[in-house]
């Protein structure tokens, strides 16, 4: 018994060594780390100046390291399970690494680099398996079952009886249930997963800095206006390319030169530089990749005891199922397509007048829309961009929600930014309490991948009862300024300002009580898409949309040219985008895996099921499918025109009431974004509307209905 006590001494004497060794070398390591210590910064937000891209590796690791700390003391605690020590704390668990892998993670979308991309290569299967020893956790798991199988006998209020029932099925869904050899399997699976998709949106992201059109001589610029001309110059002179014209496949650079550009030949060159991302059979191609992301995620579904990814993702959607999805969207695509048709047909008749003799491509759409609008409605995009300066489009968006919330924003220039062209907001309520930070980065760079997003470096959430404010981002791909003109953004880039400011108000108004959040993904648009409504009402655009040189308000026969043109091109619009999302739902509704799947042919069968027409291209091709294949959205890009649903039935109640009613607004704030993902989001819905959402609003506003007559 002696010995067994020395022995157990010696043990307990090297092991806390050990620790305490290893607890130096971690100090060491975090006293220089800028992401493990308090921030010295106005309100408590991210220290760009200081931050290193060498910090995050070992950030995250001690990030992981803290939060498994936190789990062990969940799962040993010797209390019996109860809503604070169980479900509670592991909410409250992990807020290091939140914040980290938040702030790194916009990072890596908006200012990469290979050495980010390397370090998120090793994150990603760390970061993995992090997630997996947490809803793998037995031990942990049982504490919540515990607590759940009680929940009917426990006075929990609304949030907390809705983190609960959502953290079981979390956990359900995380693969809790499975056996050990299942749990393995699933590990395996998970980290694959992780680490195809960062090489996809990789591939993508050198695939879209590589293409640009040279033009070497002015003559091949026939039909460009002289703003198109003189961003294409600029583009060049940052790509050390002076004395010529480069346009690439960035959105604000093709669009302009497909709708304007009379060289029908260099349309088709740069917009199949677009369409042929990851595409090319060179070593950034993507269809390998794919392949293997769809047939794992079926894997991934059939042991979860699913038929298909695209059952397992929306079991948690509003949609429920997979034939509801398809059911809606079926619905949309047959009078979308018909429409469609006619507008190929009203271009082509362009064609033959102006004797083309040729049958309108894809890449020729643009250019004849754009003639065919300015035919129907006299409506020229070049003569618009004038009035819709980037910084007075921005001071709209800030006098909307002041009239709406009674927000208020002010630039502080003394926040660290990550990048010179990035700018910070302190964000104020109308009682003048402090309600967040917001970030707005503009324009393109090679670090930044395509399109808009709204992020956050951190959320919103309470700690020991004081609300720690969120830091709300947005992040765009607008229209650059030029040597000679600022940012002058075209209504589609107005819309998509709107838009992603909604988000950010949904981040930015969040009251909850808990770190997180469920929100069903076909209504996480809802808070964005309901904000593009005002983007054009006559009376906010009295207000912002001012010639950049004279001053001058925008005339209102140009804003009822908008107006009266809002349903054009619609056909086109509404298919490329249902196109995208049927392909979509074609690629995750595979019940069995396929190992030789041919990528191309199976995207071309999808399409000609639905009868797509040559015309139109789906707005995503499979190979640069970034939303499904490597940003979350898989079996899920519809949720865009589902979450319309929402926003037009809603957006009737301003209507209804008066465009700025305050109260309507408030009731809105109250009922939806105050809560949103902390509480049952048709319910949130209701409380605001009175009932469910109605799909009519939506049909007629596509122009996919007949209007009810008076």
């Amino acid at each position: 018994m002696g010995y067994c006590r020395v022995a157990l001494l010696l043990l307990l004497v090297a092991v806390i060594g050990m620790n305490s060794g290893a607890a130096r070398q971690r100090a060491s390591e975090d006293a220089g780390n800028p992401l493990l210590a308090p921030f010295p910064t106005p309100l408590n937000t991210p220290p760009f100046h200081l931050i290193k891209t060498d910090h995050f590796l070992p950030a995250v690791k001690e990030g992981i390291r803290r939060q498994q700390a936190e789990i062990d003391a969940i799962v040993n605690n010797p209390a019996a399970p109860d809503f604070g020590n169980a479900v509670g704390a592991l909410d409250a668990s992990g807020a290091l690494l939140s914040e980290v892998n938040s702030i790194f993670g916009a990072l890596q979308s908006a200012e990469t680099n290979p050495t980010i991309q390397q370090i998120a290569r090793e994150l990603a299967p760390l970061t993995a398996a992090h997630s997996d020893n947490i809803r793998l956790n037995a031990g942990l798991f049982a504490r919540i079952r515990n607590v759940y199988d009680r929940r009917a006998s426990l006075n929990l209020n609304p949030e907390q009886r809705f983190l609960l029932e959502n953290t079981y099925r979390d956990f359900v869904r995380g693969g809790a249930l499975l056996d050990d050899m299942q749990k393995a399997r699933l590990r395996e699976l998970n980290q694959q997963l992780a680490v195809l998709s960062l090489r996809f949106g990789d591939n993508l992201l050198a695939e879209t800095n590589d293409f640009k059109l040279v033009i070497e001589n002015r003559e091949d610029l026939a039909g460009l206006p002289p703003a198109v001309v003189a961003m294409a110059e600029e583009t060049a002179r940052q790509q050390k390319l002076p004395g010529k014209w480069v346009f690439t496949v960035q959105v604000p650079s093709m669009i302009p030169f497909l709708q304007y550009s009379t060289r029908r030949d260099l349309r088709e060159k740069l917009y199949q530089g677009y369409t042929m991302r990851g595409d090319r059979g060179n070593d950034r191609d993507n269809k390998d990749i794919v392949r293997q992301i769809v047939n794992l995620r079926c894997e991934k579904a059939r042991l979860l005891g699913y038929a298909s990814h695209a059952a397992f993702v929306l079991e948690t959607n509003m949609a429920r199922t997979p034939d509801a999805v398809d059911s809606f969207l079926k619905r949309l695509w047959d009078p979308a397509l018909s429409r469609s048709r006619q507008e190929a047909a009203d271009m082509q008749a362009i064609i033959d007048r102006e004797g083309g003799n040729f049958k309108l491509a894809s890449w020729d759409w643009w250019h004849y829309a754009e003639k065919l609008r300015q035919e129907k409605y006299a409506l020229d995009d070049a003569a618009l961009r004038p009035y819709f300066k980037l910084d007075n489009v921005r001071q709209g968006i800030f006098t909307l929600c002041e009239r709406l919330y009674g927000l208020k924003f002010t630039e502080r220039r003394d926040i660290p930014v990550y990048n010179p062209e990035v700018t910070a907001f302190e964000v104020r309520d109308v009682d003048g309490g402090y309600l967040g930070v917001l970030y707005m980065d503009f324009h393109p760079r090679p670090g930044k991948r395509g399109g808009a997003w709204s992020g956050s470096f951190r959320r919103q959430h309470y700690d020991n009862g004081k609300r720690v404010a969120p830091l709300s981002t947005i992040t765009c791909n607008f229209t650059r300024p030029t040597s000679d003109a600022p940012s002058l953004l075209s209504v589609d880039e107005v819309k998509t300002f709107f838009h992603e400011f909604g988000h950010s108000l949904a981040t930015l108004l969040s009251n909850s009580t808990f770190r997180g959040r469920s929100v069903p993904r076909d209504a996480v648009e809802l808070p964005s898409q309901i904000m593009e409504n005002w983007a054009l009402e006559p009376e906010l655009l009295t207000d912002y949309a001012r010639h950049y040189q004279t001053g001058a308000v925008i005339p209102a026969e140009l804003v009822k040219k908008i107006r009266n043109s809002s349903l054009f091109n619609q056909g086109f619009e509404t298919v490329e985008y249902l196109a995208a999302s049927i392909l979509d739902m074609k690629w995750h509704e595979i019940t069995e895996p396929q190992p030789a799947l041919d990528v191309n042919r199976f995207e071309s069968r999808a399409m000609g099921s639905i009868g797509l027409i040559p015309e139109i291209l789906p707005r995503y091709r499979t190979a640069y499918f970034n939303h499904i294949f490597n940003g979350g959205y898989s079996a899920g890009y519809y949720v865009y025109i589902w979450a319309e649903q929402l926003d037009a039935d809603a957006f009737e109640a301003f209507k209804e009431k008066g465009l700025f009613d305050r109260a309507t607004a408030q009731s809105f704030r109250k009922n939806v974004l105050e809560k949103y993902g902390a509480l049952d989001l048709m319910a949130q819905y209701i409380a605001f509307r009175g009932a469910g959402p109605k799909i009519e609003p939506l049909l007629q506003r596509r122009g996919l209905l007949e209007p009810v007559k008076k």
